[in-house]
């Protein structure tokens, strides 16, 4: 009894001097967590799964709506044949949403430690995740998204307008605040600017690159907007506005295969499975005489005998009840191997931009030249040798058309999210082929449905946005292609 008393009277004491010293909060706080990250904490995660997450969307759904590749034997209702559901963009929408999320506290914590290489990247990130949400679903939530700990549960919807206005300004904002004389504090998986100065020049390019990237993709809105102006000064100012160079400036995601740097799809059979090339990317490069064709694709196999014929992919979006002799080329499984480089925004993309803005008179320059420089650069980024007689053929010569700019666009954009059905919609270029069984009576669906999940959290709002809109229709065309 007496042990039992003292051990009480002992723990009592412990409790009482403790208490004296350590207020309940104190003594209920993990200690383990870190109370505030660094600045430099932030980006790798938006880079590594923003990035993967972009190769995933183009393997998902741009491959199909743009007749890269389809599920194979397919009688159904998918997306290679413009059947989109309020499922289609649910992932797309969250995933945005979820890392926006984490480059608004990137934001934050920039401001705080007064760190202007950190605040500017937060706007270039911001700008590319952003924009590629608005051109999916048009208008959406942005100046009061992500702001549930101000008891903002229902934000409204920004009209894309504003949104772009927003967006080019911010980035605009962004190229004064880089400094060049500073490295990142951590880790940089785009430009390893954490390792030399270097790096922070490539993030001033991709900032002015992204502002093309934009200003063209709302180049039917001069006049209400300054696009053209915007353009001039950025394309006219090479000091004050860096854009890419060379294929060693474009945005890249290097993947090792080395723990966390993991490939987004983990078994590469799943890449081919149930799968084929779309007959028109293939024939393209057949057309092109292409030096990535056993990068890019498998060769099909006759019926009987299963002997190789050559790259022949499926039609995508073919007639019900069609019966092949061939069993058709697919994707190669290596381009879901590691170690690969996913594509955020390649250098060609810039130089076919500059060759439709010289086309069309926007800028000065040679349209040719900058067409070829986007040809050589999309062939060596994927590490292929650019035959010497390349251009005599007539089927890659320039020819002083829209449609050949575009169409070797679409080739350069293959694996860049969802760039190759944006481009689509904005320009009508590539003309993609009917093969027969295309739903949506044969028409480029022209945006994603809203989620179901905004439809009943927020619904409020969604109607507004709706009716701003024209419609939560996928063939309802947004601000910037009307």
């Amino acid at each position: 009894m007496k042990k039992i008393f003292l051990s009480t009277l002992i723990a009592l004491s412990v409790f009482t001097f403790n208490s004296c010293e350590r207020n309940f909060e104190e003594i209920n706080t993990d200690t383990s967590r870190i109370k505030e990250p660094s600045v430099g904490s932030f980006l790798v995660p938006i880079q590594y799964e923003m990035g993967s997450y972009g190769y995933n969307r183009a393997d998902d759904f741009t491959f199909d709506i743009m007749q890269v590749a389809l599920d194979f034997p397919n009688e159904g209702a998918t997306v290679s044949r413009y059947y989109l559901t309020e499922s289609t963009g649910n992932g797309y929408w969250n995933t945005s949403y979820k890392w926006l999320k984490q480059v608004k506290e990137l934001n934050e914590a920039a401001k705080k430690e007064q760190n202007n290489n950190y605040l500017a990247i937060s706007k270039v990130l911001n700008a590319w995740i952003m924009s590629n949400l608005t051109d999916a679903f048009g208008d959406v939530p942005m100046t009061e998204a992500l702001r549930l700990e101000e008891g903002i549960m229902r934000p409204k919807y920004d009209k894309q307008k504003d949104i772009y206005m927003f967006l080019l300004d911010d980035l605009k904002e962004a190229n004064t605040l880089f400094d060049e004389t500073k490295t990142l504090s951590e880790g940089d998986l785009f430009f390893q600017a954490n390792a030399s100065t270097a790096g922070i020049v490539k993030w001033k390019k991709f900032c002015n690159s992204l502002s093309l990237r934009l200003l063209t993709r709302i180049l039917k809105r001069n006049g209400e907007v300054n696009v053209n102006q915007r353009i001039a000064d950025i394309v006219n100012d090479p000091v004050g506005h860096p854009i890419f160079q060379s294929n060693a400036d474009g945005v890249v995601l290097d993947i090792s295969g080395v723990a966390p740097l993991l490939p987004p799809i983990a078994r590469p059979q799943d890449f081919t499975a149930y799968r084929a090339s779309g007959g028109f990317f293939t024939q393209t490069l057949v057309d092109n005489n292409d030096p990535r064709l056993s990068l890019f694709f498998t060769q099909a196999k006759s019926i009987p005998g299963n002997a190789n014929i050559g790259y022949k992919g499926a039609p995508s979006g073919y007639a019900l009840g069609t019966a092949f002799d061939y069993q058709p080329s697919n994707l190669n499984q290596n381009l879901a191997k590691a170690p690969l480089k996913i594509l955020v925004m390649p250098y060609a993309e810039l130089q076919f931009i500059l060759a439709e803005l010289a086309y069309k008179k926007i800028i000065t320059g040679s349209a040719r030249t900058f067409y070829e420089n986007g040809v050589k650069a999309t062939l060596e980024q994927w590490g292929a040798t650019v035959p010497a007689n390349y251009f005599d053929n007539p089927k890659v010569a320039y020819d002083d058309s829209l449609e050949r700019i575009m169409l070797q666009k679409y080739v350069a954009l293959f694996f860049v999210d969802h760039q190759q059905w944006y481009e689509q919609r904005r320009t009508g270029l590539p003309v993609l082929p009917n093969n027969g069984g295309l739903m949506n009576d044969a028409k480029m669906p022209q945006r994603m449905l809203y989620p179901t999940v905004t439809k009943v959290q927020n619904y409020d709002n969604y109607v507004i946005a709706s009716q701003n809109m024209g419609g939560d229709h996928i063939n309802t065309k947004m601000w910037w292609n009307k």
